[in-house]
């Protein structure tokens, strides 16, 4: 699967902003586009048509920072989603994808995850969302049905969005899946623009796109989101129903993995926590 060129994010935005909303009068007049044409667009960004037609169609070369910052403007794009187009507008018109070696933790990450004991679920995640390692904890609050063990073995090592796309128990673990689940593609679409030649992640996408169509509608809406805080809203098989919330530590050392680290968000939940972890401690 070929991952996202900025033609094609570039017509999906657009045609998410109304003529109204960009201060356009229609006078009534019938649309035949569900949000702003072409022409319309180049004016409001003080480009010309022909040259904004040519970069939907991959044909204008790079892009200048200021040219994007505009489109960016009229397209009423986020700091997340100008970042995704300035990711875009520097692809290579004619890229091959390349496979990456296999993602390894960084010992000082590895360090830090040992620093949190079992008192504080974490999971280390790697670029595609691959479980790099986890604690117990961790791995009994996210995971429990899979070998503990797997993060160490590549061939078994587990995949998030894989999991949340095309494992029932994951699924029925998130009261809010359908939220999580968007994230999800959001931030996977963000990697994707950040690096794309990536094999192994267009793989991936592919993959989903054509096995889950919870995956493939989510990912048909265009959007991109950055993952670092958020809330999760579990039913566990073990303890019931659990209230976190996530952030991220992001690793210096290796830019790409992520510290994961999930903090209770009521008395509940943190005496759930605590009975997972004293679980964790007895079983290793």
């Amino acid at each position: 699967m070929e991952l996202e060129s900025l033609g094609a994010y570039l017509r999906s935005r657009r045609d998410r902003v109304t003529p109204a909303g960009a201060g356009l009068r229609t006078y009534g007049t019938v649309r035949r586009v569900p949000g702003l044409r072409r022409e319309e667009l180049a004016q409001l960004a003080g480009v010309s048509a022909g040259y904004y037609t040519r970069l939907e169609q991959g044909q204008a070369g790079t892009a200048s920072r200021q040219v994007l910052d505009a489109l960016a403007g009229v397209l009423q794009l986020g700091p997340v989603e100008t970042a995704h187009l300035h990711n875009l507008a520097r692809q290579p018109a004619t890229s091959r994808l390349v496979r990456p070696r296999p993602e390894r933790p960084h010992p000082r990450v590895l360090a830090l995850l040992a620093s949190l004991e079992e008192t504080t679920p974490a999971v280390v995640l790697g670029r595609r969302g691959d479980v790099l390692a986890w604690n117990r904890t961790g791995h009994a609050l996210v995971a429990e049905h899979v070998d503990f063990d797997a993060p160490r073995d590549l061939a078994r090592r587990p995949s998030i969005p894989r999991m949340f796309f095309l494992d029932s128990l994951t699924r029925e673990l998130h009261r809010n899946w359908a939220e999580m689940a968007r994230t999800h593609v959001a931030y996977l679409r963000l990697t994707a623009g950040r690096y794309p030649t990536d094999a192994r992640l267009a793989e991936l996408i592919g993959e989903l796109a054509m096995r889950s169509r919870d995956f493939a509608a989510l990912w048909a809406k265009g959007d991109v989101e950055e993952c670092t805080v958020g809330g999760m809203r579990l039913h566990h098989s073990t303890v019931g129903a659990v209230d976190v919330d996530y952030q991220v530590w992001l690793q210096p050392d290796s830019p790409d993995h992520r510290l994961e680290v999930y903090t209770p968000n009521d008395s509940a939940s943190a005496d759930a926590l605590r009975l997972l972890s004293d679980q964790a401690a007895a079983g290793q």
